[in-house]
């Protein structure tokens, strides 16, 4: 039997009004913490389980205007180039005295460590929205399957709210944590990203074997749980009908499935900069023309 043991989590951002992950009007909450490192994330800054310190060098307003992060840096991570200030994030120990001491906004902190019965106050306050358009509850990440017990907790009191809930998941993670969140859901959004291995691995940094082991036993076991699977379609990477269609073969004869496919995009990329991380996808583009090409497959094969 699964043991909670956590109440808290580092929340990364409460997303209030969302229209696309899960039914009707919902708030997305979105927690610190993911195993996969996708090329293309689009929210690096929810890898780390740990808060981070982000630095946006636009709102800088200098050393001689200011310099006060300098001098409350334990780490000794900041020095100024040409009156700007520049972070060594390797150097940082995540005191966040630079961000409480920085005026303009520049050094701000990614992750706040919050209790689920905090974040189900927020969540709560939108239900007469969510009563009047089907909507709910829905936990992100990174990855929810990293804060489990949080996860768990907030969707059962949830639940008992009449709250209607969703996660949207990588699939990666201990299947007894799986199973558990499973029973608190109405929705799962459930990431399929590639079914050859190798490129799953070059491009995620994990096999895809636990992914699709822990769909397949949800299916066995959640038969009648909704079910929406998604594909980020990425150039290079699975931005093909071979690819496409190996995924359709694999979900083909299973249960309350709705299919979709996501195009790429680089709403993200600044993010890397401002917690010292390279965008490792590049100057890549996936055209409207096969994309169209590509939901059309789903459509006829699906």
């Amino acid at each position: 039997m699964y043991k909670e043991k956590s109440d808290s989590a580092y929340v990364l951002n409460i997303q209030h009004y969302s229209l696309h992950d899960g039914p009707g009007i919902r708030t997305l909450v979105f927690l610190k913490g993911c195993p996969l490192r996708c090329r293309w994330c689009a929210n690096p800054e929810s890898q780390s389980i740990e808060p981070q310190v982000a630095f946006n060098h636009l709102k800088c307003i200098g050393e001689r205007e200011c310099g006060r992060c300098i001098k409350v840096c334990e780490g000794d991570s900041i020095h100024f180039d040409k009156g700007k200030a520049i972070l060594n994030h390797k150097r940082c120990t995540n005191c966040l005295k630079c961000v409480d001491a920085c005026p303009s906004g520049a050094i701000s902190v990614y992750g706040k460590l919050m209790n689920y019965k905090e974040v189900l106050k927020i969540v709560e306050k939108d239900s007469n929205f969510y009563a009047r358009s089907g909507g709910g509850l829905t936990i992100s990440g990174g990855e929810p399957l990293l804060n489990g017990d949080f996860t768990i907790k907030l969707l059962r009191e949830a639940r008992k709210r009449r709250i209607n809930t969703a996660i949207e998941t990588s699939g990666y993670g201990d299947f007894q944590v799986l199973s558990e969140i499973a029973k608190h859901l109405d929705t799962i959004i459930f990431d399929i990203k590639c079914i050859s291995d190798d490129q799953h691995k070059k491009y995620t940094g994990v096999s895809r074997n636990l992914i699709l082991d822990n769909f397949t036993r949800l299916c066995i076991e959640y038969p009648h749980l909704k079910k929406i699977v998604r594909t980020p379609v990425i150039p290079g990477f699975n931005d093909n009908e071979y690819e496409i269609y190996k995924i359709i073969d694999f979900l083909s004869g299973k249960e309350n499935i709705k299919y979709e496919l996501l195009q790429y995009h680089r709403f993200g990329e600044a993010k890397y900069g401002y917690i010292g991380k390279e965008y490792l996808m590049g100057d890549v583009t996936l055209s409207d023309e096969k994309m169209d090409d590509l939901r059309r497959m789903v459509k006829e094969k699906f």
